[in-house]
């Protein structure tokens, strides 16, 4: 019996290091059974079936649950809302299969052509936005690379987050079209609230005036019967600002010399001045909002004002819109009957108003100073570097 064991150990070590799949030694190991008793052969057969049976960890069986499952539907019926100056909802409909899989979306967004595409504010930015999936509507919120009155496009993407860091992407959806909106009321606040800062002291003022030249002096006589018609705002100041291309006025100013009282001998709009007293323009019946904050790469501020009739189409439009003033308690333009009528000293205040101005409310004069050209803000664009008169990100 000892001759047997030792050759069934001697075949046991052989088969322990040859391969076991192969139909030849199985065929082998056959044979040599057939040599031995009984006894023996079966204990040979028993060591063979534990050499020959690889253990379930040592079997790599391919993972059909991935391979599977179905690839992720590209978004579609994708709807845009609640557009603000830097913000907007956006969701798309999602299959019942995909909505526990996805994991991640991707907002592709840019700017429309002909505004500097794919560039946001003053820096190359990622277009692609990368958010966690969340329940839809999702709200995409940013003043880094969202402007107001600006026009984009927009697609979306769905994904699938994998173990070792890369992404399971669906394709594309279509390219959607849409354009923020104006600065609310919230933002113009924000502006006001740094104007404020820099307002200085205050100084009186007795007349509102507003310089133009000749040829227009001559054309409100001839057309419009003596009287200055309120025009449309130009897109002066800031880009988000809901009463540039809006809202309809007569601007004047009332900034004066600080040693004098008086206005400025200099103007870069005209040298022909008209002068109204203040009280004619802003008193009980007006009321007054604060419209606007920016400069033109330079030292110096505006600060844009509205004065409107109580009532008027001017007025409801800016109510909604804007801050409105206590007229006896602000840093920028003020009336009071001991105090008379006063202005920030180190701001340049531009103040429209809403409805028509005669010319026979005031004087009209040739003035001894400059048009000085360069100060003017006919639609002029606010420095976005500045960061005395910007919120955040060159607003």
């Amino acid at each position: 019996m000892f001759l047997p064991l030792c050759v069934a150990l001697s075949l046991y070590l052989s088969l322990f290091n040859s391969d076991l799949s192969s139909p030849c030694l199985s065929h082998l190991s056959l044979s040599m059974l057939c040599c031995f008793p009984p006894t023996h052969a079966f204990f040979l057969s028993r060591s063979l079936f534990f050499l020959a049976s690889p253990s379930r960890s040592s079997v790599r069986h391919p993972d059909i649950s991935k391979e599977m499952e179905p690839p992720l539907s590209a978004p579609h019926g994708i709807e845009i809302s609640d557009i603000t100056c830097d913000s907007f909802r956006v969701s798309w409909d999602i299959p019942p299969y995909d909505i526990h899989r996805i994991t991640h979306y991707f907002i592709d967004l840019n700017k429309k052509g002909g505004q500097k595409e794919n560039k946001f504010k003053h820096r190359d930015v990622p277009t692609k936005l990368v958010a966690k999936a969340v329940a839809l509507p999702m709200m995409v919120r940013g003043h880094w690379f969202l402007s107001p009155r600006t026009e984009y496009t927009l697609a979306v993407q769905t994904a699938i987050k994998r173990s070792d860091g890369e992404y399971t992407v669906s394709g594309w959806s279509e390219t959607l079209s849409f354009c923020t909106g104006d600065y609310a009321m919230e933002q113009v606040r924000q502006l006001q609230v740094k104007a404020e800062d820099i307002a200085g002291r205050m100084l009186p003022l007795q007349v509102f005036y507003r310089n133009q030249t000749s040829e227009y002096f001559q054309y409100v006589r001839d057309k419009w019967g003596c009287v200055m018609l309120p025009s449309l705002k130009d897109q002066s100041g800031s880009h988000g600002s809901p009463i540039s291309g809006t809202l309809h006025g007569v601007f004047f100013s009332c900034n004066t010399e600080f040693n004098t009282g008086l206005p400025p001998n200099d103007s870069p709009y005209g040298r022909w001045r008209l002068t109204v007293p203040a009280g004619h323009l802003f008193h009980e019946g007006t009321n007054l909002y604060f419209a606007d904050f920016y400069c033109m790469y330079s030292a110096y501020h505006y600060v844009v004002l509205v004065l409107s009739p109580q009532g008027s189409q001017g007025d409801v439009f800016c109510s909604k819109r804007l801050p409105l003033l206590d007229p006896q308690d602000n840093p920028f333009l003020t009336r009071g009957e001991k105090a008379g009528y006063r202005h920030a000293q180190d701001l340049i205040l531009e103040v429209l108003y809403t409805d028509p101005v005669p010319l026979g409310l005031g004087q009209l004069a040739e003035i001894s100073g400059h048009q000085l050209m360069s100060l003017s803000t006919a639609n002029a664009k606010k420095d976005p570097s500045c960061k005395v008169c910007n919120m955040s990100g060159g607003r």
